[in-house]
């Protein structure tokens, strides 16, 4: 199980990315145009790589590194 603080690992279309879990979100929210369909019952963790990029994934796309 992930949780905020924690640095993860996802793959993208861009290739393997590294970052860290800054927020759990329980609600619908926008990052950059793309609709995140977070709530209480299927949440999705914002993370944060390095140089500032967010994107929001689902607990099982991301691996504890």
């Amino acid at each position: 199980m992930v949780k905020v603080g924690d640095k993860v690992g996802w793959d993208s279309s861009e290739g393997h990315s590294t970052g860290k879990i800054v927020k759990k979100l329980t609600k619908p929210m926008t990052i950059k145009s793309h609709k995140v369909a977070a709530s209480k019952d299927n949440p999705e963790y914002l993370v944060e790589t390095g140089d500032g990029k967010q994107a929001a994934h689902k607990a099982g796309a991301l691996k504890k590194s």
